[in-house]
C-alpha cells in the first residue's frame, strides 16, 4: 500500500511534464490532420483526346492507348484518372469484359484509381426516341463503370434545341426524367451519375441545382466543369455547387476555352477548403484552334499550379 502511494506521488511530480509533452505532440498531429487536404489531383483522359482518337501511328510511335496514358500517369505520380468512354474500342458499343478487366487490372497494378468515366448523350433532344436511345446507352455504360470500379458515370444535358430557346423548363423536364431513369439504374450497380454543366442546357449553378433537385436521388450528383459556366463570375457558381459535386473537370481558364485569364488556383482551393470538399479533382486541358497543343506539357503544368495552390491553402 505504501509502495503504491510512493509510486503515485512520484508519478504526480512528472504529470505536468507528461501532459505538456502529450498536448504538444498530439496537438500538432491533430492540427496537421485538421488542415491536411483531402483534395486529390487527377487527370481527365480527354486532355489527350487527339492522341487517343488517332487510328494511325505518329512520329514512328505506336498508336497511343489508355494503357499508355495510365503508364504516363504513374510516371507523373498522378493518383487517379477519369477514363472517358470515347477511347475504349468500338465506342459507343460497350467494351468486352476481357478488355475491362485488363484496364482495371492495369490501373490496380499501377496504384492508379479510376475516378470515373463518361459518354456522349443528348437528353435535351425534342425527339423522344433520341432521348430513349441515349438513356439505354447510359445504362450500358453504368454497368461498364461498375466493372471498372469507377464510382461515377459522367453525363451531359444536351444543346439547347432549336425553337426552344425560351422554353428551358420544358426541356429541363425531359432531361430530369432521363436522369432519374439513369440514377435508378446506377443504384443497382453502385454507380452515381454525374450531371455536367457543359455550357449547353446547363450554364449556371441555378440551372444545375434545379435539375438535380428535380432528379432527387442520392445516386445523382454534379460534375463541376469549372470552364463552362456562362456567368460573370464562375467562381460564385463553383462555390454554390461544391456540396453536390461527385467529380470535376478543372480547366485552364474559368472563362471558357481559349480565354487568356488563367484559372485562379488559389481561389479555387480556398473555395474547396471552405466548403469541405474531399475527393478527386481531375484536370482537363483542351486544344485551342490555331494554338500549339502538347498535353504532355500542359497537363502537368496545370496540375503543378493546383498542387502549389493546395500546399499554400492547406498548409
Amino acid at each position: 500500500m505504501k509502495k503504491n502511494k510512493t509510486f503515485n506521488s512520484r508519478a504526480l511530480l512528472f504529470l505536468p511534464i507528461i501532459l505538456l509533452i502529450n498536448c504538444t505532440v498530439f496537438g500538432q498531429n491533430l492540427k496537421i490532420k485538421k488542415q491536411k487536404s483531402q483534395v486529390i489531383l487527377a487527370l481527365n483522359a480527354y486532355s489527350f483526346n487527339d492522341l487517343l482518337l488517332a487510328k494511325e501511328k505518329r512520329d514512328n510511335q505506336s498508336v497511343y492507348t489508355l494503357f499508355n496514358l495510365m503508364d504516363w500517369c504513374a510516371d507523373q505520380k498522378i493518383e487517379a484518372i477519369d477514363l472517358t468512354g470515347y477511347y475504349f474500342p468500338n465506342y459507343p458499343q460497350v467494351p468486352s469484359d476481357e478488355y475491362i478487366t485488363k484496364i482495371r487490372t492495369k490501373a490496380e497494378q499501377l496504384g492508379l484509381v479510376i475516378s470515373g468515366t463518361g459518354i456522349r448523350n443528348n437528353f435535351a433532344s425534342p425527339d423522344p426516341a433520341v432521348r430513349a436511345a441515349d438513356v439505354e446507352l447510359a445504362k450500358k455504360w453504368i454497368e461498364v463503370a461498375s466493372k471498372l470500379h469507377a464510382p461515377v458515370l459522367r453525363l451531359f444535358a444536351g444543346e439547347i434545341p432549336k425553337g426552344y430557346e425560351d422554353r428551358w423548363d420544358e426541356v429541363a423536364s425531359w432531361m430530369i426524367e432521363c436522369y432519374k431513369e439513369c440514377a435508378s439504374h446506377g443504384e443497382k450497380y453502385g454507380v452515381k451519375i454525374g450531371i455536367q454543366n457543359h455550357g449547353d442546357m446547363l450554364q449556371t449553378a441555378d440551372q444545375c441545382l434545379k435539375v438535380l433537385k428535380g432528379v432527387d436521388s442520392k445516386w445523382a450528383g454534379l460534375i463541376v466543369d469549372t470552364g463552362n459556366f456562362k456567368t460573370k463570375d464562375p467562381y460564385v457558381d463553383i462555390e454554390l455547387l461544391v456540396p453536390y459535386a461527385v467529380n470535376w473537370q478543372v480547366k485552364e481558364s474559368a472563362f471558357g476555352i481559349g480565354s487568356p485569364i488563367r484559372t485562379d488556383s488559389e481561389r479555387l482551393m480556398h473555395i474547396l477548403k471552405k466548403k469541405g470538399y474531399q475527393g478527386y479533382l481531375p484536370i482537363e486541358t483542351l486544344l485551342v484552334k490555331g494554338v500549339p497543343y502538347d498535353p504532355f506539357v500542359l497537363a502537368p503544368a496545370l496540375i503543378k499550379e493546383l498542387e502549389d495552390a493546395r500546399s499554400k491553402v492547406y498548409r
